[in-house]
């Protein structure tokens, strides 16, 4: 990726509703002026997502795909409005749920709802490994297409079971999404940074140790100056914690739920 993802770019939902749903869905009508197409509405929306990928969202137009298409500017306006409409689809296609089996972060059939909220939790995170642009993306106001509600009906009906409220339940995928979304983040940022400056992480630490052993040995930060030498070390997986402690916290208000 050579573009940033420190700020948001775009804004899902920023074009015209009604044809991005009829593009979504196929209730629109299909281009019937000119040749017989040479493309598909599929094969634009897939190279937008591949060039996102590799150079993030600011580098998606309409004059860049038919670089990349091998077509003319106009011939995309048939197929596409604009960047926003887009824009909604790039967001859907990339958010529809993998099959069982097609993908090792694919969410599982079965097991307890926990085993359902924590492989969400995974595949959500894996889908911004994959797509960093998404950080770059407000989606405050989605368009729901087939991909986005195919992908929260399986983990709806995988969670129902917890015995939480509706609402509840959407709070639920929020919230684990929330703090997905954050990890998600300081990961990008992290390799951003090395990307960018050419120091890996232990070199920028290093490059810092004379002046932090010099503080630490000041006596103004005891309880620093304490810590474990592993404390700050790449060996403990901060997201793991974390999300145990999301289920952990859960598994209590479901115990109480089911008691009832």
């Amino acid at each position: 990726m050579t573009s940033g993802t420190s700020s948001t770019t775009e804004t899902s939902g920023s074009g015209d509703i009604q044809r991005s749903l009829d593009l979504l869905w196929g209730t629109g009508s299909a281009p019937r002026r000119g040749p017989r197409p040479a493309l598909s509405l599929d094969r634009i929306v897939t190279t937008a997502v591949a060039v996102a990928d590799a150079e993030g969202i600011a580098a998606v137009s309409m004059r860049r795909l038919s670089q990349e298409l091998g077509t003319g500017t106009m011939s995309l306006y048939r197929y596409v409005p604009g960047k926003a409409e887009l824009l909604d689809l790039m967001l859907d296609k990339v958010q529809t749920p993998y099959e069982p089996g097609e993908h090792p972060n694919a969410m599982e059939e079965t097991g307890s709802w926990r085993t359902a909220v924590e492989s969400a939790a995974r595949e959500t995170l894996a889908l911004y490994q994959r797509h960093p642009w998404l950080l770059q993306v407000n989606q405050a106001r989605p368009v729901l297409g087939p991909g986005a509600l195919a992908g929260m009906e399986k983990v709806l009906s995988r969670i129902r079971p917890m015995g939480l409220s509706d609402p509840e339940l959407l709070s639920v995928l929020i919230m684990v999404e929330g703090y997905v979304s954050g990890a998600a983040r300081t990961r990008v940022h992290e390799q951003e940074a090395e990307r960018t400056t050419g120091m890996t992480d232990a070199d920028f630490w290093a490059a810092q140790g004379p002046t932090l052993e010099t503080a630490m040995a000041s006596g103004r930060y005891p309880v620093m100056a304490s810590l474990s030498e592993d404390t700050f070390g790449p060996g403990f997986d901060h997201f793991e914690f974390g999300l145990q402690r999301i289920l952990d916290g859960l598994d209590v208000l479901v115990a109480a739920r089911l008691g009832d």
